[in-house]
This record gives structure tokens, sequence and C-alpha cells, in this order.
């Protein structure tokens, strides 16, 4: 595990974006941001790699909203099964396959799993944005999961997924209310998110609206430590409310 403790983080090409309530993004020429922020019309490409609750869910949510998902898992024929059930624009495929047909990913896959994916999908995740759902759990995932507890889950997943432009969301609320409280009409529940790119936010952002939830910047990526189980932003809870508790956060 010393290689995992021992890797360095590049923040020189990352825009630090925080806020109390607005969320200056600083958008450069990244056509992928323009289309977030310029065209929400425009469907995207999906790639979810690791099609279990999280996965699945989300895919199909954002099928309903008109985008394009291929998922993928250690089950292609359950991932087959998956998309034929959600229509035309589902699809199944390897993991490789996914990470290749998204435009942007979420992963939701056992944290142990991390950093082999990473080997595995290094020059296919560079450069995109990356939807980082999973959770560091010591019971199932072991040493690596204290490693990136102490570290902080969003630094430790940008550690094990170098060179992707990582997210931290969708961690906060579980699976079974997703479709519920997406569904609500009113005050919108919100959806924290912690990034170091401010592009990768934009994107993140409109795939958050999709699914009927408001995101909330709650800082960088090292906030990403508080978007588990367990924490004071975890549940689910007003945009207000989040912002509240992110501003008593270290």
């Amino acid at each position: 595990m010393h290689a995992y403790y021992a890797m360095k983080q590049d923040r020189r090409r990352f825009l630090l974006v925080t806020g109390a309530g607005a969320t200056v993004l600083a958008l450069g020429g990244f056509s992928l941001a323009a289309r977030a922020q310029g065209d929400p019309a425009k469907a995207l490409k999906i790639g979810i790699i690791g099609s279990g609750r999280i996965g699945s869910t989300l895919g199909g949510l954002w099928v309903k909203a008109g985008h394009e998902v291929m998922f993928s898992s250690l089950d292609l024929e359950h991932d087959k099964a998956l998309a034929a059930s959600l229509g035309a624009k589902a699809h199944a495929g390897s993991t490789r396959e996914a990470a290749t047909f998204g435009e942007v990913l979420l992963v939701a896959v056992p944290y142990s799993a991390l950093p082999q994916l990473g080997k595995d999908l290094a020059v296919v995740i560079k450069g995109k944005v990356v939807l980082d759902a999973c959770n560091p759990i010591p019971t199932r995932d072991g040493e690596i999961a204290a490693w990136a507890r102490e570290k902080g889950a969003g630094l430790a997943s940008a550690e094990l997924l170098p060179g992707a432009r990582i997210v931290r969301t969708f961690n906060a609320i579980g699976y079974t209310r997703l479709t519920e409280i997406g569904s609500r009409q009113g005050e919108r529940t919100g959806m924290p998110i912690a990034s170091n790119d401010a592009n990768a936010i934009a994107l993140a952002s409109r795939l958050v609206r999709d699914i009927g939830l408001e995101p909330v910047v709650v800082g960088p990526l090292a906030k990403g430590k508080y978007l588990m189980p367990g924490t004071p932003l975890a549940g689910e809870h007003t945009p207000e409310q989040i912002r509240q508790i992110a501003a008593t956060l270290n």
C-alpha cells in the first residue's frame, strides 16, 4: 500500500471553487463545459463504471433525462438486461468500453477496486470528468479504506485515478431515496459536491440538476472526506442547510 501513500497530486491545473451560495465558474475553452452550460438540452454520453445500486439508479435517471448511458460491471449479462429495460439510449459494455464511451464517467465501485481501475484505465480516463461515488468502508475494503479515510476520500481517489478530473458527489444520499426526492415538488434537496476543477463542477452540477436535485459546492476536493455516510453532510438536507453545515467543517 506504500505506493499509494507516496503518490503526489498535481494541483497546478486545478481552479479552486468555493462559495457560500453562488458558485463562480471560470469556464475556459473546454467544449464539454460549454455544452454543460450553454446548451442544457444537449444530451451527454455517460459511462457508468460499477452498475450496482447507485450506478444503476443514477444511470436510469440520466437515461430518463435524455442522456445516453453505457453500463459496465463484472456482470455483463446484468448490464445488458439493465440496458434493455431502459430503452435505446442505454447500452452495456466492458469497463474499458464504458470509459471510452463516456464524455463523463460515474465510478461507483468498492473502494478496494480503485487502484486496479486506475491502472487499467489510465490512458482512457486522462482528462475526463469522473464523478466519484465510491466510499471507503474498512470492513469491506480493508487497509486501503483506512488510508483513504485518513487522507480524505476525495484526495485519495485523485491519487488512485491519476489524470482524471475528480468530482466527489452522490455519496451522501442512499440510492433508495434518489428517485423519490428528485421527483418531489417544492424546494429541491441539495447534493453536496467537492472538486478543485471549475469545469468539472459545471458538468457535475448539470447532471445533479437533471435528476431533480440541487448541487451545492462545499469546497475543494479535500472536503470530499465529508461526503460519505456518518459525517455531518450525509443524509438529506436543503441547499441552505448544506451550506451552513459546510461552513463549520475544517
